[in-house]
């Protein structure tokens, strides 16, 4: 007697959200490329940190302009076509970085490389929004994505430059390549239906937007960017001079800071859903202060702990100022994505400089100290913000995160 067997079901389609965050994590991957490239540029050209501070620079100093412009245009048309572009930008610029030994070269490649991250994040946050139906905990997921590709940054450049130099960097447009290739079904879906929300959802407006209490979100962004920024830029070169070695120490210590990032994201969105939002940004910036103090001050292979603690508890807020950003403008998503998930990143980089003239003159740990600050003026403006309703029209903000990423 033989039996047939039943026929197999449909093959479970990765989530919408799955699927933007891995998209997430390959544009990042270009942005956290930068800060791993330095070194090589260093021992490779002679620069010294000034000129390294001015490459990271190129990353950030177009993205800051750039970033609320593109927040503004997708506030008022869907735009889904600019996440393919920008993200193959972005990839071409890093793949341009390394080739030729000239300097302005270099920098127009990176700052191609930054355009397009800047010109991704608010329509990709739109769309991560209505994937998730506006519950943070998928914004936690998605920006997950960003801070993975982040840390896989550093583990993929140190040895593809190692093995092959500078001129082995158009490998790294490979990640954009894949990236764009695996999320375009998830953009086709979700630009039709936020299309047909947008239609649905046109007689029933959102509340207004608090832009006081937005501008200090704003603030403590900028802060967050500046320190997490300072820290990327130069944690590579500073661990070097604390632990010893060469570019492979640089790496591992990147490594180590994007790796516990990637740690305090996936926990912030789950201490959001135990503490609420605005108190779990709070305590986080309150740790961030002893945590960043020992990146600074701890001597030896403790360096990489401290590093591993201060990246977590910097990353835990990072979700959560997108969906507090976009609840505080429930008007003007994309403007608020562009600011809190984009500017985010890029604002640091104009600091950036400063930092690497002043450790030139008097030493990377005095140039990194006054970070530590930053973290405090962090939590002292955090203190003043609001939890905000979420707006009508979206899932609960602490659903579970199982729930959340299998939706579609």
């Amino acid at each position: 007697m033989t039996t047939t067997a039943p026929p197999a079901g449909p093959a479970k389609r990765p989530s919408p959200v799955a699927l933007l965050a891995l998209g997430h994590a390959t544009v990042d991957f270009s942005q956290g490329a930068v800060p791993a490239l330095v070194p090589f540029l260093v021992a490779g050209r002679g620069y010294g940190y000034a000129a390294a501070s001015g490459i990271v620079l190129a990353a950030t100093l177009l993205s800051s302009v750039v970033q609320p412009v593109f927040g503004a245009l997708t506030d008022r048309w869907t735009m889904p076509w600019l996440i393919p572009l920008s993200s193959l930008g972005a990839g071409v610029g890093i793949a341009l970085s390394g080739l030729g030994d000239s300097y302005p070269l270099t920098w127009l490649a990176v700052a191609l490389a930054g355009t397009g991250v800047a010109a991704y994040h608010p329509e990709s946050a739109r769309l991560a929004r209505a994937a998730g139906r506006g519950s943070h905990v998928a914004m936690g997921w998605y920006s997950l994505g960003g801070t993975l590709g982040f840390a896989l940054a550093p583990v993929v450049v140190g040895p593809v430059l190692t093995a092959g130099g500078l001129g082995a960097t158009p490998w790294l447009v490979v990640p954009a390549v894949a990236g764009v290739v695996c999320t375009a079904p998830a953009v086709r879906l979700l630009a039709r239906r936020t299309a047909a929300a947008g239609r649905a959802g046109a007689a029933h407006p959102a509340g207004p937007d608090d832009w006081p209490v937005f501008l200090r979100l704003s603030a403590i962004v900028v802060c967050r960017s500046v320190v997490f920024v300072g820290l990327s830029a130069f944690i590579g070169l500073y661990a070097q001079e604390r632990v010893g070695g060469g570019p492979a120490t640089g790496s591992a210590a990147l490594f180590t800071l994007f790796a516990g990032g990637a740690a305090g994201t996936v926990a912030g969105g789950r201490l959001a859903a135990r503490w609420g939002r605005v108190r779990t940004v709070r305590r986080a910036y309150a740790a961030s202060v002893p945590a960043v103090a020992g990146v600074v001050l701890v001597p030896g292979p403790a360096f990489f702990g401290c590093a591993a603690l201060a990246a977590a508890v910097l990353y835990v807020p990072f979700s959560l100022h997108v969906t507090l950003g976009q609840d505080f403008l429930p008007n003007r998503v994309g403007t608020a994505s562009g600011v809190t998930l984009g500017l985010a990143v890029s604002v640091g980089g104009v600091v950036s400089p400063g930092i690497g003239a002043l450790g030139e003159a008097a030493g990377l740990g005095v140039a990194l100290a006054p970070l530590t600050a930053l973290c405090a003026l962090a939590w002292w403006l955090a203190r003043g913000l609001p939890e905000p309703e979420v707006p009508r029209g979206y899932g609960a903000s602490t659903g579970s995160a199982r729930g959340t990423v299998s939706g579609g």
